[in-house]
């Protein structure tokens, strides 16, 4: 069996090492410490935020920025229904009530149409939401001057989940940058990772302040532990922020270097009928964290779940599309506005392997896996 190839395997810099010697060197491994304070000042920095406060997930990182905007139990918060469940989760920690919202599809992300006339239906019910939750997916940004505008009328906060487009563009900013909170994502198959991690940004000071404290158990400044309100130990540790800023020096690179990737895919595959890759779309630029594409079976001769099941068998992982929120049986109960796009997305779609590290011969394989799938079907062997 020819080595596995993975779909986004960590990719490390050799700077990593560095930071986390001197985080060894001065004997400060716990939570917080000069590295923790050195990775959020020069992510801050990279997205072009004030404030940037390092913790233990990007989950976590979600969890308190519906806190921050006030989310309550009984609320409700319009979310991307094409998304990873981690970013509903923390809305029901607060006991609030996701609605799920389609895709659109020039970027595979949150509707802006579908946003309006559902936040225009609820104006005029005098009920609208807390917050809107968009996810950035698969690294690239969604409509964001649509959906802020459409926010900063109704006087709804808006939350970017961009777990998965750091290195991302829209309109030269960065994701995350333009609602009032943005959260990030360092788990292992993302662009850049620290094993395990997340980082919340936001423009407003007090804001980031309060983040902070609540992530510290909620402490207050006293002697003693003194503790006024529910907080949480979401801290990231000083050696995980040791390897987050040795990953963070060379983010250029690995979105290059993912960019490149998608470009071989296209190139070596582009020619076959039914593939369609997952667009650019024109306010921004992709990372192309994951290369992304859907298959017509009946222009391809075969779905993307068999593709799937091809590439598996050549020790290739890949995975589908994410499956809509609105279908997953934990959220059976809540609201949902649209879905037959991303229903559609989750019926077509692929993930490629896609990860920084890949080098020619495994492209070429990965490549050659999928063409040899159209080659053994009827329409290929015509």
């Amino acid at each position: 069996m020819a080595e596995r190839i993975y779909l986004s395997p960590p990719h490390l810099s050799g700077l990593e090492l560095l930071h986390v010697q001197e985080a060894f060197d001065s004997n400060w491994i716990a939570p917080l410490g000069p590295q923790v304070d050195a990775f959020e000042q020069e992510f801050a920095a990279s997205v072009g935020v004030r404030a940037a406060l390092a913790l233990s997930s990007g989950t976590a990182a979600l969890h308190l920025a519906l806190r921050l905007v006030g989310v309550e139990p009984g609320d409700e918060v319009m979310v991307s229904t094409l998304t990873f469940a981690g970013s509903v989760y923390p809305i029901c920690y607060l006991g609030a009530r996701p609605v799920f919202v389609d895709s659109e599809a020039a970027s595979w992300n949150m509707d802006p149409d579908l946003l309006a006339e559902a936040l225009a239906e609820r104006a005029r019910q005098n009920r609208l939401p807390k917050a809107v939750v968009v996810v950035h997916l698969y690294g690239q940004c969604a409509d964001l001057g649509r959906i802020a505008a459409l926010c900063d009328a109704y006087g709804v906060a808006l939350v970017e989940d961009a777990a998965e487009a750091l290195g991302a563009s829209y309109g030269g900013r960065s994701p995350g940058s333009v609602g009032r909170v943005g959260i990030f994502s360092f788990n292992g198959n993302k662009i850049i990772t620290t094993s395990g991690g997340g980082m919340l940004v936001a423009d407003d000071g007090a804001l980031a302040a309060r983040a902070r404290k609540l992530a510290a158990q909620a402490r207050e400044p006293a002697p003693h532990y003194e503790h006024h309100e529910i907080g949480y130990n979401y801290r990231m540790s000083n050696v995980l922020a040791a390897i987050g800023r040795g990953q963070l020096a060379v983010l250029a690179e690995r979105v290059a270097a993912r960019r490149r990737v998608f470009a071989e895919y296209q190139a070596r595959l582009g020619d076959l009928p039914g593939l369609a890759w997952m667009p650019e779309a024109p306010w921004g630029t992709h990372s192309r964290w994951l290369t992304t594409l859907t298959i017509d079976p009946a222009q391809f001769g075969a779905e993307a779940e068999a593709v799937r099941h091809s590439l598996e068998a050549e020790n290739i992982e890949a995975r589908p599309v994410w499956k809509p929120m609105h279908l997953q049986p934990v959220f059976a109960p809540y609201a949902r506005i649209g879905g037959q796009v991303a229903e559609s997305l989750f019926g077509r779609g692929l993930c490629l392997p896609s990860g920084s590290s890949l080098s020619d011969a495994d492209l070429v394989r990965v490549a050659a896996a999928v063409r040899n799938v159209y080659i053994q079907t009827p329409l290929g062997r015509t």
